[in-house]
């Protein structure tokens, strides 16, 4: 995406928008057309799911704001949901609290006018949803060897010994536990399937 490549129109029933090594707010040419593309999508109605960068994407586009943090999260953490979110249907099949990979040093500190806080837990905001979108800062996605590659990589932001730290923590039963937020893709692919059907119907 960094060539600037969008698609050329919004002719899809769902839209994910990945993790980056970028910060939302940066001074790079093809962020804000990604921001507005983002907007539009949310305009039209389309399914979102921002994951981590994707997250703040989403954010910014529906009129919040991110901004750098004090520190850094990185590693498994648990996260809380909101008792308001017990029926989000994102989130579905996940517990009260749960365990999910992170790392990110921007955060949402102002959600869209229009959002609904869904998780969070000391370093900020990890779910929010806005209409038919969602972000969560967390990193479904991750499997052990992407965990420790990213872990690797921060070496020079974070310090050896947290580096280190983190790496010990990447275990097959912190895997594991955090494997129950894979769901969430699932869950998101069911309802933009359910979203396209009543909308081909009516």
């Amino acid at each position: 995406m960094t060539d600037g490549q969008l698609p050329a129109d919004h002719a899809f029933d769902g839209v994910v928008v990945t993790g980056s090594r970028a910060s939302v707010y940066w001074d790079e040419a093809w962020i804000p057309p990604l921001v507005d593309w983002v907007a539009e999508a949310h305009e039209r109605g389309i399914p979102i799911l921002g994951v981590c960068y994707g997250h703040q994407v989403l954010a910014e586009a529906l009129g919040g704001r991110v901004a750098g943090m004090d520190g850094f999260e990185i590693g498994y953490n648990e996260i809380e949901r909101r008792p308001e979110a017990a029926d989000d249907e994102l989130l579905d099949g996940l517990g009260e609290a749960f365990l999910a990979f992170t790392t990110h040093g921007d955060t949402v500190v102002d959600l869209p006018p229009e959002a609904a806080l869904l998780a969070e837990n000391d370093y900020g905001v990890h779910a929010f949803r806005a209409g038919h979108a969602w972000g969560v800062q967390f990193h479904p996605e991750y499997d052990v060897e992407t965990a420790r590659e990213v872990t690797e990589d921060k070496r020079d932001s974070v310090g050896d010994e947290r580096v280190d730290a983190v790496l010990d923590e990447i275990t097959p039963a912190n895997y594991e536990a955090a494997c129950e937020t894979k769901r969430l893709f699932e869950n998101f692919t069911r309802y933009a399937e359910r979203v396209a059907a009543e909308e081909a119907s009516a």
